[in-house]
């Protein structure tokens, strides 16, 4: 029980589970290990699915028919990372979910989280506050990029996520923020030259 008290903490900040309701979720979970650039999604496989990130960074990513890559999300721990889409239609996957490090996750697999939810309705509401939260981030990052500079975004994410920032590749980050890798080296130039 003592490797699931973060998912239990981190279920605790939106609803209140009994100690039967703690030990029937956690029955439902499994551990799984996964090595640096080892991918647990991948197109045109079904999404299985839900993983919180206990130790480790991943990235969800899509390429293109052109072989370009672009980064949709970066998850650290204590926060989840899927292909939603796969995941909750039960449909083939469209990304990539990649480790960036070697990462431990908790995964609550599809089936087992809808009888989660029937025997526990409360699992209902815990999934739609995270579902809530999670599109309304989407929004913001769509609005940021339609809003702000490239700089502006830049120096947005780094403020937020100071610690996700050194964990990922640079790469990825400018994919993540739409825009080369080569761009975002000049804007981190610029920053340099500005603090000198």
């Amino acid at each position: 029980m003592k490797e699931f008290s973060a998912i239990i903490k981190y279920v605790a900040r939106y609803i209140e589970l009994t100690e039967e309701e703690q030990k029937y979720f956690v029955s439902l979970l499994r551990i799984t290990k996964v090595k640096k650039k080892q991918c647990i999604v991948q197109p045109e496989f079904i999404c299985k699915y839900r993983s919180y990130i206990l130790r480790g960074a991943m990235k969800a990513y899509l390429v293109t028919n052109e072989a370009q890559e672009h980064t949709i999300a970066f998850a650290i721990e204590d926060w989840w990372i899927s292909d939603y889409n796969s995941y909750i239609f039960q449909q083939p996957a469209t990304l990539f979910v990649e480790a960036l490090e070697d990462t431990t996750l908790i995964q609550l697999d599809y089936n087992a989280e809808q009888l989660l939810m029937e025997t526990y309705p409360k699992f209902e509401r815990f999934f739609r506050i995270i579902t809530q939260r999670s599109l309304a981030f989407i929004q913001k990052r769509m609005l940021s990029n339609l809003s702000m500079s490239a700089e502006e975004r830049y120096e947005d994410f780094i403020h937020k996520y100071p610690t996700v920032v050194n964990r990922v590749p640079q790469y990825a980050l400018a994919s993540y923020l739409g825009f080369s890798a080569e761009f975002l080296s000049k804007i981190r130039n610029k920053k340099v030259k500005k603090l000198n």
